[in-house]
């Protein structure tokens, strides 16, 4: 496959969360904004780029007993460089997503990719894959953001974007809202893609 073939198919045809339903904890735990979706997405894109590379590059020496546990350093070193940074530079967003940004070490759509795709594959597939995945999810993320945000509290990014008298649907933004949405996109997006498979 080439590399727009790579990066395509995690955006739609392997979407991480509407089609493999991976990561699926942040992904309920954390969309209650869009400037929040966004920045889960952009962080996770962040560590699954810079450990695919680094995995890509370093398959051939890591022997196959020490495989996981050498991923799991990798992966751990570029949630530690997204979570300082983030610390210093987006004080207010960090503490939004809280422990969900040291839980990246351990979310399922890296150690995928890591397991299933970077260590079997050169560097620039392994790149093409992570921004493919990385932008699906984001792109999950931000579609599931702001829906909870406008049904929830009736804004986008902060700014009100309903008629004035609006009475939000605070359950949007609770728990069960983030179930809610996520059922019924999961289902429009398996009615989409097996209407264009016939």
């Amino acid at each position: 496959m080439g590399f727009g073939q790579e990066f395509t198919k995690g955006i739609l045809r392997e979407n991480p969360t509407f089609k493999l339903v991976l990561g699926i904890c942040p992904t309920l735990a954390v969309t209650t904004s869009l400037e929040n979706g966004i920045g889960m997405g952009l962080a996770t894109m962040f560590v699954l780029l810079g450990s695919n590379v680094f995995i890509a590059l370093l398959r051939n020496f890591i022997p196959d007993k020490v495989r996981i546990p050498a991923f799991i350093v990798i992966i751990s070193t570029f949630v530690t460089i997204v979570d300082l940074v983030m610390a210093a530079y987006a004080p207010d967003l960090h503490a939004a997503l809280g422990i969900f940004i040291p839980l990246i070490v351990v979310n399922c759509i890296i150690m995928g990719r890591a397991e299933a795709f970077a260590s079997k594959s050169g560097v620039w597939p392994s790149i093409a894959d992570a921004l493919g995945m990385g932008v699906g999810f984001t792109l999950a993320l931000s579609i599931i953001s702001v829906i909870r945000e406008v049904l929830g509290n009736g804004t986008i990014l902060g700014f009100p974007v309903m008629f004035a008298d609006y009475s939000p649907a605070v359950i949007m933004i609770l728990p069960p809202g983030a179930f809610l949405t996520m059922g019924l996109l999961l289902g429009l997006f398996n009615f989409w893609t097996r209407r264009k498979t016939q």
